[in-house]
Order: C-alpha cells, then sequence, then structure tokens
C-alpha cells in the first residue's frame, strides 16, 4: 500500500517542477507500467518517485545546435532497457571501480583480500546486499522501497556521495530552483539505506 505523506510529496515535487517551466510532460506512469518496470527490474519505486512519476514523466529536453543528446531524466515508459540497466547499476559499479582502481574497501566487509579479483568479487557480494538505487535525474538517486518516502536524494560518482536534498521536493527545489552555493544552516539531511549512508 502506498502512504498518504509518500504521495503527498510526491505529487508537490511534480508540482514544483511543472511550476520551473523548464520540462514538458507526458502523461504518469500507469499501474501496469509501474507492475511491469519493477517486475523486470527487481526493485519498488519508493512511495514519493513513484507518485512524482504517476503524476507525469518530464520529456528530456532535445538538444541545440552543436549541442549533444543528453538523456538526464530516466526514460521509463519507451527508453531503451540497456539504458534503464546501466542506470539502474551505476552506483554499484561506481564502488566496484574505486574498489578495482583507487584502494577503496568499505571497513564493514571485513579485511580486504590480498588478490585484486577476490576483493573484487568480495566487493560485488556485497553490494548485492546493498539497498537498491533508483535514479531520479542523472546521477542523482533515491532509495528503492514501496512504503517508503521522503529520502534525502544523494548524488552517485563513484564513493564520492553527497547529498543533493533533504527529500525529492527539497531536491527539486535545489536542482532547479534555487541559485547554487545557497544552503540554509539548518540544512541537515540523514540518509537512512544501509552501507550508501555511510559513504556520506
Amino acid at each position: 500500500m502506498i502512504n498518504s505523506e509518500g504521495t503527498r510529496l510526491g505529487t508537490e515535487a511534480a508540482r514544483r517542477l511543472a511550476r520551473s517551466g523548464l520540462y514538458e510532460f507526458e502523461p504518469g506512469l500507469t499501474d501496469a507500467e509501474f507492475t511491469r518496470i519493477e517486475r523486470e527490474y527487481g526493485f519498488e519505486f519508493a512511495d514519493d518517485h513513484r507518485a512524482f512519476l504517476a503524476a507525469g514523466l518530464p520529456v528530456n529536453t532535445p538538444p541545440e545546435d552543436g549541442q549533444t543528446w543528453s538523456r538526464p531524466w530516466p526514460e521509463w515508459r519507451d527508453g531503451d532497457r540497456d539504458s534503464w540497466r546501466r542506470q539502474l547499476d551505476w552506483p554499484v559499479e561506481g564502488v566496484l571501480l574505486d574498489v578495482e582502481h583507487n584502494g577503496f574497501w568499505y571497513e564493514g566487509w571485513g579485511e580486504r583480500p590480498a588478490d585484486a579479483a577476490t576483493a573484487l568479487g568480495t566487493a560485488r557480494h556485497h553490494l548485492a546486499e546493498a539497498p537498491v538505487l533508483v535514479p531520479v535525474y542523472a546521477h542523482r538517486y533515491l532509495p528503492a522501497g514501496r512504503g517508503h518516502f521522503g529520502h534525502p536524494v544523494l548524488s552517485m560518482w563513484q564513493t564520492d556521495i553527497i547529498y543533493y536534498g533533504l527529500d525529492l521536493v527539497d531536491y527539486l527545489h535545489k536542482e532547479f530552483d534555487e541559485v547554487r552555493g545557497e544552503v540554509d544552516a539548518h540544512w541537515k539531511p540523514r540518509a537512512t539505506a544501509p552501507f550508501w549512508r555511510d559513504l556520506l
């Protein structure tokens, strides 16, 4: 069952983005489309993320002359399935890249194996247990999970992970409305997703 507060947050996030005038929207995802995506990719959208996508799908803006095509919004309805998989795998693959090439090792995994291939396999095994992160926009992510909402939005770049919003509404304000660099002194996000919160 979808939480009503999660629905309110997701709907407000969609309204905020629409008011910015930066993007056009397609009709939101239907229940059947959510079911297909969640079954195919093995996760459930958090309640606020689901309500956001149900309210309307932001359309990626075509490039102007001389620019390359950028698709920061996941194209859940008609996008390339390989592209979806790459976006879903991005957080885990980024950590594995740092394990393999930059000496990263999470202390919760125990002692790092001396053999590089074994270390990578061990990290991959542990990361399979970490909560799934779902792309919101470019490399900004929310934890998956029906019945959950209000998580901070995380910017994921290998093991360089930072907060980009207290929740989905605050994130859209900071990404699209606010002058960058202005942060309220009371802004204290707290991630709750195991493993990922420890990398912040």
